[in-house]
């Protein structure tokens, strides 16, 4: 996981999801409020100890998570 510096995983923090680093803010979380329509801005002022380079990155680890699924589910 070297190529997503921001993201950690922590089983004492949220139960060990994908988490921005030094914070308690998910990956889905980032995720379901832009799918709901909040804009980067807005979650960034919502949220002001994200950054911008966080969300991209949240976003890049998700598209990650969910190719890497799809090609494991194919090897199956």
């Amino acid at each position: 996981m070297e190529q997503f510096k921001r993201i950690s995983h922590d089983i004492n923090i949220m139960g060990g999801k994908a988490c921005i680093v030094g914070t308690r803010i998910t990956v889905g979380m980032i995720l379901m409020q832009i799918s709901e329509g909040t804009t980067i801005n807005d979650l960034l002022i919502e949220y002001p100890l994200l950054t911008m380079d966080d969300i991209s990155e949240a976003l890049r680890y998700a598209a990650w998570a969910v190719g890497t699924r799809e090609v494991l589910h194919i090897l199956v």
